[in-house]
Order: structure tokens, then sequence, then C-alpha cells
């Protein structure tokens, strides 16, 4: 039998086998309209894997469409055949006559900008001069910008007020909430009023990963491939069709104007730039940059300029500078004949943040990298928190503001804010309360079913949606927190001036996030139905302040919106196992085979991974760090004789991950104290290497890693001693030296007792029970599963190239059981060797002697 032909998924470079394998069962993924879950460790080129092989389809799935359109014979049979053949080349004609023409101005773009990069010069010669209007770039100090305007209600005003767009204000409103306010016509979609554009709409494929330098890093790897049009081929027309890339990001990525991206807050950006578009505002104050209706035409410039070579999220904002044109807006206007749009998690899996953009996901193709925590993702994007403080400073500023303007404000206006201030001291009474009727409520946390909320001191006869849209038109919180700042400002001048020695206050008005705004993203949780998620009151900060906090028990649900609506969705890797709490929770209702799931190897030879688990140290005390035996001196004590022992063999650096920092401070403090001989353990450490720990500050994270570093590469090697889930344990590369061995002590299992854990299980075995599953079982494993994809995560932290090597001890008698290893990566679970016996210790120094040892003599060969 003939050997079937390899697709070519034009890779830059030679693809590794597994690469190869990656990008077919990629393609025929997204071909079959499938969801895959794509695991491929660090090192093995998954970016340029998922760029390749979705490009390839995306284009080949772009000639296929136009050829079907070509082809698509509509004219009468009866015809003679040079009408019909004249009929086929107009209708062709017609058909390309755009994409032909958009290809002929990108390549003059792209042609002139090799010019201007031959010559080294930055010249852009845009056409556009618009004259610099003066818009202020500090608030005014006129108390009257704080005043209210009328306000209508959608009843009275309904003639006039143009309805709320979904993308506008309910971002934290759930997806069964916005469908029914949509269908009553509350919100519109962007459906509603959507202008047209000549430009075809294609297929597109959004990838969006966690951080702006992860997406920087696509783009690059992006700018190395070249794939064929999807123009059919013709003499007349045939060009080299670029991929078209855009890069969307938020107003903090690419607001240009300095009143609006020099405020300290995302929200704080958001008002004030519709703030500067409102009809009423004058020519002066309004953004220079946004263009007029005459001036429309400067968005298709923009356009023409962002796609014609790719561009990451930092050469969008220079265009917009150099273009005079706002990045932001114009960007929107862009996406239409995009193919590749790139952009972060939260501008993607919110469906408000996607309606405000523009983004249509319908039989387009989604790609999530970096998905190993897209649950957690969602719920912390639909969570929120109020803290007693924070609704106690709203009161006082909300009276502050009626005592100034309140005898001047109209019906509608003075009835809302009415409702809103017996809302806030409902909610300071329901909180005050709770602190001095329940002892724990400093310590701990309960949950508190909504109705118990908004029963209290009669919160349930306000209308919490039309409190919101108020809220949200009138700009009150906004008004309020720009006022108050404004008299601080004026009661720190008159300070100075009657104190010259304090020092002046050098502050901005109205930089802060409102204290209105945390009360609004509450009240929409409030709204959400209660299957979704819990509310928990008590001490919800890491200094222990009473609040409430909504914790989104249901990611499924949000999410549902992405998979119903894309071609393909595509969740991929480094570390995706265990997979089996993606398919269940976030795809509970897809069959089996509508899902795919792949686990790459690693392109390291076997001879480059040492695996082993640790059950017994160096004096044979097992090692078994479960929480009723983790605090054993004894035991702390032979882990730490074990990392000395190793640090004899190991060169470079040593990375040792521990389940929290309270308890890394426990071990710490155990190796500190003086021995029979009044040395410490620490101090024996100290000899062998420089000890560098992590602390739960991010501050120290950048200096901690420089001197580690500086001392691998001194000779000197390294010990760090890290935290799972904390800032080493993700994100960061410990490749060649930096990482030589990874130890991970114990499993990081979440703490049980929390009420957020307590509220995980609980609406995990009601899911299963409503299933018909085993509701301690599934709760078992998705328990489990959340400890293992943390431990994968910290562990692949090591190997991060084909020439990389290094070692892995898991040191815990639990990793001997196989329910256990078969939760690790394939990569490493088929090397890992386990031990039996009081040796066990002493066959890891052997097997690590040997392995270094050879990886010594290769390097010195020239093999590595």
């Amino acid at each position: 039998m003939a050997q079937k032909e390899q697709k070519d998924f034009h890779h830059p470079y030679k693809p590794y086998d597994i690469q190869v394998q990656f990008m077919t069962e990629l393609y025929n993924t997204i071909e079959d309209g499938k969801i895959g879950i794509f695991e491929s460790p660090t090192g093995t080129g998954k970016s340029l894997s998922l760029i390749c092989g979705a490009l390839t389809w995306l284009r080949e799935n772009k000639a296929k469409q136009l050829n079907e359109e070509l082809n698509d014979d509509e004219i009468d049979p009866d015809e003679p055949e040079w009408v019909r053949q004249f009929a086929r080349e107009d209708k062709k004609k017609k058909l390309l006559a755009e994409r032909i023409e958009m290809e002929k101005r990108l390549e003059k773009i792209r042609e002139k900008e090799r010019r201007d990069k031959e010559r080294a010069e930055r010249a852009h010669d845009f056409p556009r001069k618009r004259q610099k209007t003066g818009a202020s770039t500090d608030l005014d100090d006129d108390e009257e910008q704080f005043m209210l305007d009328d306000y209508e209600s959608d009843e009275e005003g309904s003639k006039t007020r143009k309805r709320p767009r979904a993308g506008d204000m309910y971002e934290g409103l759930s997806e069964t909430t916005l469908d029914l306010l949509r269908k009553t016509g509350v919100i519109l979609s962007p459906d509603d009023d959507a202008k047209e554009d000549d430009l075809p709409d294609g297929t597109k494929i959004y990838y969006c990963s966690r951080t702006h330098s992860q997406l920087s890093q696509f783009v690059n790897e992006l700018r190395r491939v070249k794939v064929p049009t999807g123009i059919p081929d013709d003499t007349d027309t045939l060009l080299a069709e670029e991929v078209k890339h855009l890069s969307l990001g938020s107003r903090k990525n690419l607001c240009i104007n300095p009143a609006v991206n020099k405020l300290a807050s995302t929200t704080s950006m958001n008002e004030k730039c519709l703030e500067l578009q409102q009809s009423g505002t004058s020519a002066e104050k309004r953004c220079q940059f946004l263009p007029t209706k005459d001036e429309q035409h400067l968005y298709n410039d923009f356009r023409d300029h962002a796609l014609a070579t790719i561009k990451d999220i930092e050469d969008l904002a220079e265009l917009g500078k150099s273009m005079k044109v706002c990045p932001y807006y114009a960007s929107r206007q862009t996406i239409r004949p995009t193919e590749v749009i790139t952009l972060p998690y939260q501008l993607l899996l919110q469906k408000s943040a996607r309606e405000a953009l523009g983004i249509s996901l319908k039989n387009n193709v989604v790609i999530i990298d970096e998905a190993h925590n897209l649950m957690d993702t969602i719920s912390a994007l639909y969570s929120t928190t109020i803290t007693l403080s924070q609704v106690q400073r709203a009161e006082l500023q909300l009276k502050g503001y009626l005592h100034k303007f309140g005898k001047r404000l109209k019906g509608k206006n003075r009835v809302y804010i009415a409702q809103i201030l017996k809302l806030l001291i409902g909610l300071r009474e329901f909180l005050e309360k709770e602190k001095t009727t329940n002892p724990k409520s400093t310590t701990d946390t309960r949950i508190v079913p909504p109705t118990d909320i908004t029963s209290y001191k009669g919160i349930d006869q306000v209308n919490l949606f039309k409190l919101l849209t108020y809220i949200h038109e009138s700009k009150l919180a906004r008004k309020i927190e720009g006022y108050i700042s404004l008299k601080k400002a004026q009661k720190a001048a008159e300070l100075q001036k009657s104190n010259t020695s304090r020092p002046p206050n050098t502050g901005k008005p109205g930089l802060e996030v409102p204290v209105l705004t945390h009360l609004t993203s509450f009240l929409l949780a409030l709204t959400n139905p209660s299957s979704e998620g819990r509310i928990f009151c008590g001490a919800i900060t890491d200094d222990a302040e009473i609040g409430f906090k909504y914790m989104l028990l249901d990611p499924a649900h949000h999410f549902h919106s992405i998979v119903s609506s894309a071609r393909s969705v595509i969740l991929a890797g480094g570390t995706m196992s265990p997979m089996e709490d993606y398919t269940t929770y976030l795809f509970p209702t897809l069959p089996p085979s509508k899902i795919t799931t792949l686990s790459c190897g690693h392109v390291i030879p076997s001879t480059s991974l040492l695996a082993r688990t640790l059950t017994t140290g160096p004096t044979s005390i097992p090692l078994e760090f479960t929480f009723e035996k983790r605090n054993d001196p004894a035991m702390i004590t032979e882990l730490g004789r074990g990392i000395f022992n190793l640090t004899a063999i190991i060169p470079g650096g040593i990375v040792v991950f521990f389940p929290s920092y309270s308890y890394l401070a426990q071990v710490l403090s155990v190796w500190e104290k003086p021995g029979a001989d009044g040395s410490s353990l620490w101090t024996k450490l100290q000899k062998r290497k420089d000890l560098y720990t992590e602390s739960a500050g991010s501050s120290s994270i950048e200096e901690t890693l420089s001197a580690y570093t500086n001392s691998i590469t001194s000779g000197r090697g390294a010990v760090l001693f890290s935290v799972v889930n904390g800032k080493m344990s993700e994100g960061i590369n410990f490749n060649d030296d930096l990482g030589r061995c990874v130890v991970m002590v114990g499993l990081p299992f979440p703490n049980l007792h929390t009420a957020e854990w307590k509220a995980k299980l609980a609406h995990i075995e009601a899911t299963a029970r409503a299933q018909v599953l085993g509701a301690k079982k599934a709760s078992s494993e998705f328990y489990e599963n959340a400890c293992m994809r943390a431990v994968n995560q910290s562990i692949g932290r090591a190997i991060r190239h084909r020439g990389d090597y290094a070692c892995i001890v898991l040191a815990d008698r639990r990793y001997n059981g196989a329910r256990i290893r078969a939760k690790l990566p394939g990569w490493i679970r088929e090397g890992v060797v386990t031990g039996e016996g009081k040796g066990e210790f002493a066959g890891l120094m052997g097997a690590a002697s040997r392995f270094f040892a050879e990886k010594k003599k290769a390097t010195a060969a020239g093999l590595i």
C-alpha cells in the first residue's frame, strides 16, 4: 500500500515528528469543527505548530470557498456557451476585484516600508495634518463639571434615549441575564445597528494568551511563516498574499490621548475617553485623534498600514501616533479583512468585551494558548469583591456630593441617588452586624444567599437593572470621585500655603477607581442566577478586611457562548494534564466524539531527563508531606539532608518548590536551628551553593532572579526555594544551568477547609448528582486534578529546548501511587523511575551522579 503523502504545513524549518503530528491533528480538528485540547511541552515549537497548522487550514479553506463561489454556475444552461463564459468571467472579476485591489494597496505600502528601512529612516509621510487642539490634560477645577445632567428613566425617555449596547456596561452579568435583557429589548446586540463594510469578512483565527508579552512572542513567530495565497491562481491577478494580522488591546495599550492614558485605572480611562466623545463636548475639548464624519477615510488608511506588515500592539500604538488617528477605535475598523487576530484572555473570554470591540466568533477559529489555567481565569474575570471600608467611603462620598449639589438636582436624579444611598446603608449595616455578631468574620468567610442581602433593610425594593443603567449613563461614579478628589486637592493646597514645611501634594485628582464602581460590579453579581456562583461574607482580603465576595463556580456557562459560536475552539498549553476537567467542566454538553485531545512527547531524547520519585530520605525517614504529617521536624530535617546531598553532585541551579509560602517559612525555620554540632542545615547548604527564597510580594522577584542567575553564571551555583502557584512557578524559564534539578516537595493540594473550596466541591458534587455520576468521586477527582495541574506547571519549568537536560525529583511517597503518576504529562510520566526500600535515596544519588557525569562528558566532547 502506498504511503499517504504528508501535508505541507509550510513550516519555516524542518519540523520534528511531534510537530507534524500536532499540526495534522490541529488541521483535522479545525476542518471537522471540533474542540481540541493540545498539550505540547515548552521547547517543542508549540507556537509555530499552532501557526502553521491553523494558517494552512485557513488559506486552503479560503481558496476552497472562493472556488466554490466561482464555480457556482447559476447561469441558464440554455444560453449560448459564449454568454455563459462571459458571465463566469464577469462574476470572477467582481468577486476578486476588492481582494486584488486591497492586496495591491498593501504591497505598495510594504514596498514603501522596505525602502524606508533600507535608507535606515523612520519617515512616515502620511497625508493627514491635523491641527492639535488645546484639549486640557488636567481636570478643570470648576465644580460645575461634576453636576449631573438631567436624567430620564427608560420608560419616560424611550422615544429619545438610545438603549445601551451590551458592551457598554453589562460587563459582569451572566449570559442567562444578558440573553433575557436582549430578548426584552433592554440592551442592544452588536448586530442591531451594525454598519455594512464593503470589504469581505472572511474566516478568522482568534489567538489569545495571558499577557501582551506572550502575544508579542507569538507575533514574532508569525513573521517567520509564509503560506500560499488564498486567492485563486490567475496570471493577471496573482499576488503574494501576506498574512493579514491585527493585535487588539484595551485603551490602556492603545490610547494615545495624554488626557486619557495618564489615568491610573482602566475604568478611569474608559470613562474619560467616552466623556471626550459626547455630543455636547466642545470642539476644543473633543479628542483630537478621533476623525470627524468627513474624515472616516483615515480609518481606512490606518487599516491598510496596519495590515501591510505584521505588527504587534506597540507597533499599532506608534502607527496611530504617526497618523494622528486613535489606534483603539481604528483597530476595530480593521477587524473585517483580517485573517489572524491576537488579543489577551480577558478581551475574548468576556462577551461584553467582545461586543464592545465588535468581535464576532461565528464560524471562526478560536485558539487559547497557555490554557492550563483557563477555568480559573474565567472564574476570576466574573468574580468580584467589595469591602466594608469601600461601602463606608462610598456612603460618605455620596452624602458629601448630595450636600453640595442635592438642592439643584431634579426628580429622577434625586430618586436614584436616594436608592443608591439606601442600598449602601443596607450593605454597610449588614457587614457591621456580621462583624459584631459572627466571631469568625475577621478570620474566615461564610456563604450568604443573595436573598439574605437583598431582603435586608428593603434593598429588594430597588430595581437593580434600572439603577445600574442610571449609574452608568449618568457617570455618577466618576463625577462623585472627581468632586471628592478636587476637594482633597484644594484642601492640600490650603495646608501647603499655611505650612510651607509640608511637602507639596503632587497627586492629580480623579485618578483612582471610583468606589461606586466596586459597588456596581457587586450589584451585577447579585443579578446572576444563584446556581452559577456563591456570595461569601467575612474576611475577604489578605489583611482580613470584612466584605462581600462573589465567586463564579460554573465557568462552562460563560464559555458556552464561545463554544456555540466558533467553528472550532483549540485549548493549547505546555502542561494541560490532567485533561479530564476541561472536557467535564468546560464542555459538559458535548459528546466525546466532538472533542480531540493530544498530548505530545518532548523533542529531547529520553537520556536528557532523569525523573524519580523519592519516598525516603538519606537516613530512611519516610517522606510524606500530608497536612497531618508535614509539620514533623524530623521529616523536615530529612528533606534538608537530601537537598544538601544533592547539591554535591548537581551543577548549576536547583529549584525547590513548596506547597505554600507559610510551609516554606516553617521549613526554613527548622533548617536554621543549630544541630548537635552547633551548625544549622541552612549554614551547611550555604557553604555548597548560594541560597535564595521567593517572597510572597512581587516587588523582589526580578532582583531575586537576577541574583540567582548571577550566582549560577559565576560558577558558584545556587538553590532557589520557591512556591507552587507563586511567581516562579509560571512564566519563568529555568532553562540550562538555571534549572538542572527541580524538586517538588509534597503535593500542593488547595486548603480544603476554606469556604471557597467547600463551595467549589459542593458545586461539583451537585453537578455530578444531576448527571447521575458519583458525587464524591467527582469532587475528589477535581480536587486532585487541581493539585496535579499545579505540580505539572512547576516541574515543567526545567527543560525548555531540545538541547536541555534536567533531573526531576518528586519528594513524597504518594507519587508512587499509579493514580497520581497517571496525571503527570506523558513525557515525564514515561520516564519516572519509582523506588522502593531503604536504599531509595542512595539509588537517586547514584542515578543522578551517573546522569550528570555523562552530560559533563558529552558537553566536553561537543555533543551537547
